[in-house]
C-alpha cells in the first residue's frame, strides 16, 4: 500500500469530488483516478461510488477513512518533531480568517512573514461556515468563536470592539441619531442576514425588522466602504475605522465586544510552517493591540 495513494484518498474523501481534490493536490483528474484505482486494487475493495454530482464513500471507504486519518496524524506528528530543528521554513501554509481581520488587518502585515521565509507559500482565504480544520481545509484559522469540538487547539488572540459609525458627509446631510430608537430614521449598513456564518456576528438582530431601512453587504470590507461613501450608518471594526478622518462614531455608548481566537488542528501545530505563521500572527496583534479596542 502506497502512502501517496492514501493522501489522494483523503483528499477526495474530504472534497467529495475528484475535480476539487485534483485542484487541491495540484494534479489533473487522471492522476487522481489512477491513485484511487491503485489503492482500491491494493485493498481489493471499491472505496467510492462515483455519482454525477460527485462521489461518496462506500461502506468499505467509510471503514478505511479512520485508519487513513490515523496514519496521516502519525506522519504529521513525526514531521513536526523532525522539522522542529529545521533551519528553513518551507511549504504552504493556508490561513483562514473572517474577511474583516484578513483584509483590514492581516493582508498588510503578512509580507514580513514571506520576506523572512522566502520558501514559504502563504495562502489567505476567507473563513466560511463550511470550512473545516478537521478536513485540512486550512492549516490555521482565526475565528470569532472558540471551537468546542474536534481535535483542535485554540488560544485567545485578542479582544476587539466595534461601534456604530457614519461618514462626516452622511452626518452633515442626515444628522446624528440621539438614541437606538432613532436609528429607524436612518439607512443602516449591515450584513446579509442569511449569510452570517457565526452568531457572534449578529450584533443587532432587531435592525433586520421591517421598520428599518438597510443596505446589506456580505463582507465587512463592503460595509466599511459603503459607510465611508455616506450610504448610511454601520457597525464597523474599531481597528479598521479608528484612524479614518472621514468616519465618526455615533451613539458612542453602544459598543460591541468580541474576541478573535487562533485555532489549529492538533496534528498540525508542530509543523514548522504552521508554528511560523502562528507566531507571526500573535506578534503582529501584540504590536498593534492598542487599535483593537476603543472605549
Amino acid at each position: 500500500m502506497d502512502w501517496d495513494d492514501i493522501r489522494f484518498f483523503l483528499s477526495v474523501a474530504r472534497a467529495g469530488q475528484f475535480s476539487s481534490a485534483a485542484v487541491r493536490m495540484g494534479v489533473d483528474m487522471a492522476t487522481i483516478a489512477r491513485r484511487i484505482n491503485s489503492l482500491e486494487k491494493s485493498l481489493k475493495v471499491r472505496l467510492f461510488d462515483r455519482l454525477r454530482t460527485g462521489c461518496v464513500l462506500t461502506q468499505a471507504g467509510e471503514r478505511f477513512l479512520p485508519t487513513a486519518e490515523a496514519l496521516e496524524s502519525q506522519l504529521l506528528q513525526a514531521q513536526g518533531e523532525i522539522s522542529g530543528s529545521d533551519v528553513e521554513v518551507s511549504g504552504t501554509v493556508r490561513i483562514a480568517s473572517p474577511d474583516g481581520f484578513g483584509t483590514l488587518f492581516l493582508c498588510s502585515r503578512v509580507g514580513t512573514l514571506k520576506a523572512k521565509f522566502p520558501s514559504l507559500t502563504i495562502q489567505l482565504v476567507p473563513i466560511t461556515r463550511a470550512l473545516s480544520l478537521s478536513k485540512r481545509e486550512a492549516d490555521l484559522a482565526v475565528t470569532v468563536d472558540r471551537p468546542s469540538e474536534g481535535r483542535l487547539v485554540a488560544r485567545k488572540l485578542v479582544d476587539y470592539s466595534l461601534h456604530l459609525y457614519a461618514s462626516t458627509g452622511y452626518i452633515s446631510a442626515h444628522g446624528v441619531p440621539g438614541s437606538l430608537e432613532e436609528l429607524s430614521r436612518h439607512c443602516l449598513v449591515t450584513y446579509v442576514p442569511d449569510l452570517i456564518f457565526d452568531d457572534q456576528l449578529r450584533f443587532m438582530p432587531e435592525i433586520f425588522g421591517p421598520m428599518f431601512s438597510r443596505l446589506e453587504c456580505s463582507t465587512a470590507v463592503g460595509q466599511l466602504e459603503a459607510v465611508r461613501s455616506g450610504a448610511g450608518i454601520g457597525i464597523l471594526h474599531d481597528y479598521a475605522a479608528y484612524q479614518d478622518s472621514r468616519l465618526e462614531i455615533v451613539l458612542p455608548e453602544v459598543r460591541f465586544d468580541r474576541t478573535y481566537w487562533i485555532v489549529t488542528h492538533a496534528d498540525l501545530q508542530g509543523l514548522a510552517r504552521v508554528r511560523a505563521a502562528v507566531d507571526h500572527l500573535v506578534l503582529q496583534v501584540k504590536e498593534n493591540k492598542h487599535i483593537f479596542k476603543r472605549q
